[in-house]
């Protein structure tokens, strides 16, 4: 019976707090700087537009890299290219989510 009760009470305030997320995202806009799409690839360059209608163009890979190899100490070039690999991996992560996110619709 204490199963049955807690599975019941879990499933009401999912679907309750699920309604209440859903009737807030309708009557409140997201802030301008929510990213809404990202498209291209780390060799030709990305474009990331947001919601207010701004879009950013972040270098493509061979500029970065061309950035990164102007640090003369080992271990600021390390760094560099470490963020490096790691921001790109991340805009291309973003690129799928976004994508599986506006097939969703």
């Amino acid at each position: 019976m204490k199963h049955f009760l807690a599975v019941t009470a879990a499933a009401t305030v999912l679907t309750l707090g699920g309604g209440a997320a859903a009737w807030a995202a309708v009557d409140d806009p997201p802030a301008g700087s929510t990213i809404v799409d990202v498209s291209g690839d780390r060799d030709h360059g990305w474009t990331i537009e947001h919601y207010d209608g701004s879009v950013d163009y972040p270098p493509t890979i061979s500029e970065a890299r061309a950035e990164c190899d102007e640090y003369h100490r080992r271990v600021s070039y390390v760094r560099c290219r470490s963020e490096l690999r790691t921001w790109y991996h991340d805009l291309g992560q973003l690129k799928r989510a976004l994508d599986y996110a506006h097939s969703r619709q």
